[in-house]
């Protein structure tokens, strides 16, 4: 598994106007390419009227799946940049649609892989990238004394706290980074005098 990688940090929609022609890129993560086609199928009935609804994604946090349609654009003048733009700025598991409204000015090859590439750059600048990094969820068991210190412990040094449950002990799952498994069990050891059981699970990621 990769060790980190950068997506969108919310869906939204970011527009410019190049010579009368409007460019209404909407961006949103997705985990799949059921995601992806669904987000696309979903702008696309929101501009029924639109000439041309361009999309490109990159899915994978190594970036495997990459995909662009230029919709009716000249080859390679809108799907390709907007993918372009993606990779470039190391992006993943995100897709982008572009939706042009014809301002009856031709812009040419070159003016159209400027502007789809552009929009899609500009997009990400206004709505934000977040980094997510690898993690190993973990869980801590720990008898009820020792429990609500331990949690507070753990929140003061922004450990994530996934959850925690109740039974014969307290749970508290966590995500924790595989470089700093050692150190935090040997923490883990000294904050509750050996007590507590510490159980490694799955890799996942989470937000830097």
């Amino acid at each position: 598994m990769q060790d980190a990688y950068r997506t969108v940090a919310r869906e939204g929609v970011h527009e410019i106007e190049i010579s009368r022609s409007r460019f209404i890129c909407a961006l949103a993560p997705a985990a799949t390419e059921e995601e992806a086609q669904a987000f696309i199928a979903r702008v696309r009935k929101e501009h029924p009227t639109a000439r041309h609804n361009c999309f490109a994604y990159v899915l994978g946090a190594d970036g495997s799946v990459q995909k662009a349609s230029d919709d009716g654009e000249p080859g390679g003048t809108a799907g390709v940049p907007m993918l372009q733009m993606l990779v470039r700025r190391e992006m993943r598991y995100v897709v982008a649609v572009v939706t042009r409204y014809f301002g009856g000015i031709k812009l040419g090859a070159g003016g159209l892989i400027r502007a789809y590439g552009g929009v899609v750059g500009e997009a990400l600048d206004a709505l934000g990238t977040v980094t997510r990094r690898r993690y190993r969820l973990a869980t801590v068991t720990v008898d009820h004394q020792r429990a609500g210190k331990l949690e507070n412990e753990l929140r003061a040094s922004g450990r994530t706290v996934r959850e925690v449950s109740y039974g014969a002990g307290v749970t508290i799952g966590i995500g924790l980074p595989d470089s700093e498994v050692d150190a935090f069990r040997a923490w883990l050891a000294d904050a509750t005098a050996g007590t507590a059981v510490l159980e490694l699970g799955d890799e996942a990621y989470g937000e830097a």
